[in-house]
């Protein structure tokens, strides 16, 4: 399986999960936009931050996996996704977000990372730290992992919240593969 093929339809069809997640919330009568500012604890990003975590990590991968230079929209969605507890912004916010990298995602070529997998990444985190792997050893234990755990934590922050999620919101994407006549009566 290709980098490419790997990793951009599964950020396209999470995050279209997570928008779905969001606009569940939304249609909550109590406080929808408070949500963004929820947490699972209190040392934890709020889901506002896990939202643009989840974005950026889909940003990163490509323009890595391509030896590209990050674009102003990498440091933009770092910057909100930092600052989140502070201005967690609105539902519409998040879901332009969304939308914004989904369309990006969209937009590559279908063998757009591939070239990247047996490039040498460096990998530098803000507190020093430096890991050295190649281009598909990021993909496998950096990228999909990172943005996972974004994803996740949105999802855990939404259920802790009282939206009405399960597992079926999650991997909604699979019932393209459900065969038909096999679904449970209700």
């Amino acid at each position: 399986m290709s980098l490419t093929s790997l990793l951009v339809p599964t950020t396209r069809q999470m995050l279209q999960a997570l928008a779905m997640w969001l606009g569940k919330a939304a249609a909550r009568s109590e406080d929808a936009e408070g949500i963004l500012s929820a947490r699972l604890a209190p040392d934890m990003f709020p889901l506002s931050s896990q939202v643009r975590f989840a974005c950026l990590q889909a940003y990163e991968a490509a323009f890595r996996l391509r030896n590209e230079a990050f674009p102003q929209i990498v440091n933009d969605l770092a910057e909100e996704g930092r600052n989140a507890g502070d201005r967690p912004g609105t539902i519409a916010d998040a879901q332009a977000r969304i939308a914004e990298t989904r369309s990006f995602l969209a937009g590559l070529a279908p063998d757009a990372l591939d070239a990247g997998a047996g490039l040498a990444i460096a990998l530098e985190l803000p507190n020093g730290m430096i890991f050295d792997m190649t281009g598909e050893q990021y993909a496998r234990d950096w990228a999909l992992p990172q943005f996972n755990f974004h994803l996740i934590t949105a999802y855990a922050i939404l259920r802790s919240q009282g939206v009405d999620l399960g597992k079926a919101d999650y991997v909604q994407h699979v019932f393209a593969y459900l065969r038909p006549g096999t679904s449970p009566e209700r």
